[in-house]
This record gives C-alpha cells, structure tokens and sequence, in this order.
C-alpha cells in the first residue's frame, strides 16, 4: 500500500517533518510555490499543511483530487474556504492549543507595556532624554479587567491576570457560571463589560457574529481612561473610531496585535503616541511555533494513518483508539444507514439514530454521521463522512442522536427511523460476533446479516407465499444464498431478506412483485464492509 503524501507549503518547524516520517507518511516541504505553482502539484498530494500563508481556495480544491485534509498549524482558519472543502469531503484541522500560552502572555505583556509606556519610554531614552514625569504609569493591582471571549487562551489571561492582582469579568455566550467560578471570573453581558472595564481584552475568532465587536458606538461608551487591546483577530474592532478615541483622549491607550489588513504596512492609526503596535507576534515564539508544527503533523498522520479526527472544524473529533473500538459499529450504521436510503424514495424530514446497551458509552457523534452518509449516498453521489450533516441540513433534514436506557435482549441496538411526509420507518441492528446485524424491520422482528446483493421482500402472511418465492427464484436462475423470515405479531404481514449470489435484474424484481401475497419487493446492494 502506498504511503500517504503531505506537502507543507508554508514554513513550518522542521519538527513537522520529523513527525510525518516517523509516522510513514512521505512530506515534501516547498514554502515558496505561487498560487499557480501550487495548483499544479496539489493533486500528487492526500494532505496539505500550512500556517497563514498559503491561502486554499475553491480554485485550488479544483486540482486537489487526492486531497484528504488540511491542517492549519495554528488557530485562525481565515485562510481556508472550510465550506468548500466541507463540500469535498476534506476534513479541515487546526492546533488550537499549541500557542494559547504564548498570545495570552502576548496579551498580558501588551497590557503591562501600555499601564507603563514601556515602548514609548524605551524610544525616548535610547535619544537621550529623560522623561520621568512624561511616561506617569498606572498599577494594574485592583483595576477591572474585561475579556470579551473567555476560551482557551481567553482563560489562560484570566488566571495570568488573577495573579497581577486584577479583578477579572468575561463576556462569552458560551462560558457557564461554574466554568466562570472555577476561573475566578464574573460573567457579565457585553453592554455592561464595555461601560465598566478599566481594559478590555479581546479573546474571540471573526465571525460575522463578532466583525466589528467594538464598534464606534462601543467605543464612545468605554470608560474615558480605559484601554483596548487586541491580540486575537483583525476586523474586531473599528480601527478609526479607535483613533478618534486616542487622539482625543477618551481613551488612555490601546495596543494591537492585529489589524484589519494584514501585512499592515500602512494603517490610520499607525504614528498615534498612545498606541502600541506589533506585527502579528501573538504566536511568534520558539516553544508555540514547534508546538503547532508537531501537533498538526501528529494530527494529520493519524487521520491519514487510522482515520482519527482530532481538532477538526467540520467533521466529529476521534481518536485513534476510539477509532478501532467503533469500527464494527461503524459498519452497522453503515448498513442501517444504507438499508433505510435505499428503501425511502420520499423526502426525508427526520432522521434519528437511537442507541442502547453497550453503545450509549461510546462516541456516538461519528457513528450517526455514517448513517447520515450512508443514507444520503443512495440519492448523490458526492456524500461523505465530512459533509454529510451539511447536506443534511440543506436538505432541511433533522438529525437527532438519541439514547435509549431501556431494557433490551441484545448487548447493544443502534436504531435507524426515518420520518417522511407520508410515511415513519424505522430499522434497528446489533453486532454478533463483531459483525452487523439486522434485528428489526418496521417493528417485525427477524436476524440477518446484509451481503453484497440482497432482495426485500414484504408480504401476505399467508401459506405457499415462501414456497412461491424459491420456485420462481429458481427459475429465474436467482440463486438464494441465505433466507431469513419476520412476521408482526398479529401474523397479517410478513418481511423476507434473501441473500443472492449477484445483482437481480429489474425484470426480475417485476415477476417476484406479481406473485400473489406480494406487497413489495426491492433488490439492495450494500457495498464491502469498511
């Protein structure tokens, strides 16, 4: 079997390296391909890892054939279209831990430089003047903090901030009162952040929800004195509303990390006394870089390696171990996930995967991902394990993963019901003897395993019907291999699974549908099990 291939075509620590090899995944490494030349290769390749450099657009994923995953080594993802890759089926990766520790103490070296006019300071005296009364500072000790965003990296400014002696509030739609207590924080609204803090700290990804977050309005409401600093993305903040603020004293300083144009090389704001200006250094360490390097190489070398997802931002996190534990019940959700596509001709408008028994412990997220796949792929053709839930909810279809702590006589169930305008249908499965299968069909209860080329049967129950199936079966040169018979309690209907030696022509199906007690009949393929 072929070794994987990975191009990193940003710079990266040559750690990266060392890791893909070490692994068994062949890495070239070329940080200075144009677009073009990029477009070029792109299809030799399974995996792309790059820092901010590289920009993957829907042009380029036109020439990634091959391509399998992206990963971002570092936290920003602004430039990868993730949507279109979603639609590709690449998983998209980033290390969102690897420089938490570095940006917050960028974050916090920001605001001890700005409380002492540590920049300004440092300029004047190296030409030889000395300003003791120009550069008057502020003690940090009892001021009110505000972080707007209080993540991974927002948390870590958090604790480092405590420990300064500032009081700490947070806005984020996302932090609970407990995970507040245990930081030491107060959880505020965002209103009430703005007007109250002494500095405000942002913390959050650019999304169309936070563009702009501090706008002009935000900023004339910030307390005359307070200070601003941005360490986490361009375009949180309006950048000339900021300067009117400085230059006219309302605010007592700022300092930014990030602008709204990167490479920022010209900016309004560049030349105001009172602002403190970097270039992007938020993760610009030794230790950080390193970190990301290896994390994203480990990460995309297991995926390639043993399909583990970690860190992605549009497929189900699994780990390596997790991945060899669900693999038998990967291929019973997809079987179920193909039984109920290819028996539904309707829009669907729900899909609800149930577990019980041994399933209700595990990671459940990626296993009714499958049956959403395995569903979907009986009517387009382009569905996979990354964009299948996105399909899904363009199609309007609601997908729930439901529990079920029941009583059952099988170890473990995992149950498929689908719910059209005209109709609810529902297919449950178990694994015996590490293999799938099928339990239950529309509440008839019947076992069976799902070869290659099955025909589905439903029926009168009523005598002669089985007996009429195997006559005309043989006629027709159906070989049946396999026959497994349900009927409903009441003894009116009845379902049978015939496992055939090779596809049944459509003529076929048609004469097995005239019999007399026939109600329905379908033939069902069912790929290799993965």
């Amino acid at each position: 079997m072929a070794k994987p291939r990975v191009l990193i075509s940003d710079s990266m620590s040559s750690l990266a390296v060392s890791v893909f090899e070490e692994r068994g995944v062949e890495v070239v490494q070329s940080s200075k391909l144009t677009p073009d030349e990029l477009k070029d290769i792109i299809g030799d390749f399974d995996g792309l890892a790059i820092r901010s450099s590289t920009t993957v657009t829907p042009e380029l994923l036109e020439s990634a054939k091959r391509l399998r995953v992206v990963g971002r080594a570092g936290i920003g993802v602004d430039n990868v279209d993730v949507p279109a890759c979603t639609a590709r089926g690449i998983v998209v990766m980033n290390t969102p831990f690897g420089n938490a520790i570095t940006t917050a103490e960028h974050a916090m070296a920001m605001m001890l430089s700005l409380a002492r006019h540590i920049p300004q300071a440092s300029a004047s005296t190296h030409e030889g003047k000395w300003e003791k009364s120009k550069f008057m500072g502020m003690e940090l000790t009892g001021k009110l903090l505000g972080l707007i965003g209080a993540g991974n990296i927002g948390s870590i400014v958090a604790q480092k901030a405590i420990g300064y002696g500032l009081r700490v509030q947070a806005y984020d739609p996302y932090l609970t009162e407990e995970r507040a207590s245990k930081l030491g924080v107060t959880k505020v609204e965002l209103d009430e952040l703005i007007k109250t803090s002494d500095i405000i700290s942002l913390h959050v990804p650019k999304t169309p929800e936070t563009a702009n977050i501090i706008d002009a309005t935000a900023v004339n409401q910030m307390k005359k004195g307070a200070m601003l600093i941005n360490c986490a993305r361009g375009g949180l903040v309006d950048e000339l509303a900021l300067k009117v603020a400085l230059d006219s004293g309302h605010l007592r300083g700022a300092a930014l990390d990030v602008f709204a144009e990167e490479p920022a090389r010209e900016n309004p704001l560049f030349g105001t006394p009172n602002l403190i200006c970097t270039p992007h250094l938020g993760a610009a360490t030794t230790e950080a870089q390193e970190k990301v390097a290896v994390q994203v190489a480990e990460q995309m070398s297991d995926y390639l390696l043993s399909d583990a997802i970690t860190n992605a931002l549009n497929a189900p996190n699994l780990s390596a171990e997790e991945a060899r534990k669900l693999k038998p019940y990967l291929q019973l959700a997809q079987r179920l996930g193909s039984f109920v596509g290819q028996l539904t001709n309707d829009p669907i408008k729900s899909l609800t995967v149930t577990y019980a028994g041994d399933l209700i412990g595990l990671n459940t997220d990626p296993l009714t991902t499958q049956v959403t796949q395995s569903l979907l792929e009986q009517h387009q053709s382009t569905v996979n394990a990354v964009n299948a839930r996105e399909i899904a909810r363009e199609r309007n279809i609601d997908v729930i993963d439901a529990h079920s702590d029941g009583a059952d006589e099988y170890q473990c169930r995992m149950t498929v019901s689908v719910k059209t305008e005209s109709m609810d249908r529902q297919i449950a499965g178990t694994i015996m003897r590490n293999r799938p299968r099928v339990i239950d069909v529309k509440g008839i209860a019947l076992e069976s395993e799902l070869g290659e080329h099955m025909v589905y049967i439903t029926n009168e129950d009523t005598p002669g019907v089985v007996g009429a199936i195997g006559t005309t079966a043989g006629n027709a040169g159906i070989n049946i291999a396999n026959l497994h018979l349900g009927r409903d309690d009441g003894g009116a209907s009845a379902i049978a699974l015939l496992e055939v030696d090779a596809k049944v022509s459509s003529d076929n199906i048609k004469t097995l549908q005239a019999l007399n007690g026939i109600t329905d009949v379908k033939y069902l393929h069912f790929p290799t099990l993965m």
